[in-house]
């Protein structure tokens, strides 16, 4: 008997290692599958969401706007392709973009109601989830680059206007006279747009009082949405990527809306709403009414949809644009980039400026069938 019980226990731990081995073998398989499958790099970036009508979209506008996402996602794909981290190619990618006058950030700025170019960004690194912000600087050349500093060379993430400007310059970043960002285009549109608010300003009092009338016998509160659509450019651009290293980084960047006032703030330099990287889920970046977007903690709630409702990215990201933002009648997108880095790009405006890049793959698109 006290033999049988040796050799039982012999073949048990026999089993038991052998079953331990294979387990471990299955889970490095497994891992090296998932390796395989993940591209070993990948980068997905926007310019902006809002009305894009192709009657109005001339071709040499559209081989212009073609040219300016392609440059932009060939000069991330460069750092990526030669081993660089995800932080450098989505801030050189920035960088381009906010240099580019035909994007709503940087250079082409558009105009506060006061004639001023306030500009906002945010950056996210998905490795801890550390991040960066700054808000309405008026002569910081690269606010993409302004945030990376706050991120890396402070204690806090959001700076804004003389204090975010202060710093930028402690940092030996880039600071340009404020006439810099002016362009005749946006200049323009600010006038048009002041002419038409001074002439219907009477019957716009009158609709919001009606409004707040008919909110409050209903027992609700109005948001204001009659203001929704007094600016239909909603710029702003962004990027997303994901290095060989497996670490994803989000930024956005933008010149907000046009006659914003009292030194609005958007989505674009709030944490959460705008920007947002998690390594374990996915890194995002948002463009469209900012407001929308703040109230629904936008790119946060694509990472908890994959956490806790375990959605796929193209999932978390349809549900948020084309259901949760559409039923409350908030227009905008978003670019996102997840950890195996399949993307997505939803948005519910009539186009988006948009494009991805992997290894050998690349696609740029900016309305709903191109």
């Amino acid at each position: 008997m006290k033999y049988l019980n040796l050799i039982l226990f012999i073949f048990f731990i026999s089993w038991f290692s052998c079953r331990s081995v294979n387990h471990v073998k299955s889970s490095l398989a497994t891992a090296q599958s998932a390796a395989l499958e993940r591209p070993e790099y990948a980068l997905v970036i926007h310019g902006g969401a809002g009305t894009i009508r192709k009657s109005e979209m001339s071709e040499e506008k559209y081989k212009s706007y073609y040219t300016a996402l392609d440059s932009a996602l060939i000069i991330g794909e460069q750092i990526l392709a030669k081993g660089g981290s995800s932080i450098d190619a989505i801030e050189a990618t920035i960088n381009f973009m906010e240099d580019c006058p035909l994007f709503n950030s940087g250079r082409g700025a558009v105009f506060t109601n006061e004639g001023k170019n306030e500009l906002d960004a945010s950056i996210m690194v998905g490795d801890g989830r550390r991040a960066g912000a700054v808000g309405g600087v008026t002569n910081v050349k690269h606010p993409i680059s302004a945030a990376r500093a706050v991120m890396e060379k402070s204690d806090h993430v959001l700076l804004i206007q003389k204090g975010a400007e202060k710093f930028a310059k402690d940092q030996g970043l880039e600071i340009v006279d404020p006439v810099y960002f002016k362009t005749e285009d946006n200049w323009n549109r600010l006038q048009n747009i002041l002419k038409d608010v001074k002439s219907t300003e009477s019957n716009t009092i009158e609709a919001i009082d009606s409004k707040t009338k008919d909110a409050k016998s209903k027992g609700s509160k109005s948001q204001g949405a009659v203001f929704q659509n007094v600016d239909e450019k909603f710029g702003t651009v962004g990027a997303v990527a994901l290095d060989e290293y497996g670490n994803i980084a989000a930024g956005t960047s933008t010149g907000g809306m046009t006659n914003k006032k009292w030194n609005r703030l958007g989505d674009s330099p709030i944490i959460g709403a705008g920007t947002f990287a998690d390594n374990n889920f996915c890194g995002v970046s948002c463009t469209g009414h900012g407001e929308y977007f703040i109230r629904n903690a936008v790119a946060y709630d694509m990472v908890a949809r994959m956490e806790y409702l375990k959605e796929s990215v193209g999932e978390a990201g349809e549900h948020i644009i084309r259901t949760k933002l559409k039923n409350q009648d908030a227009l905008g997108g978003l670019i996102a980039l997840d950890k195996d880095g399949n993307i997505t790009m939803p948005f519910n405006t009539e186009g988006m400026y948009r494009g991805w890049i992997k290894p050998g793959e690349k696609e740029i698109l900016m309305y709903k069938d191109n």
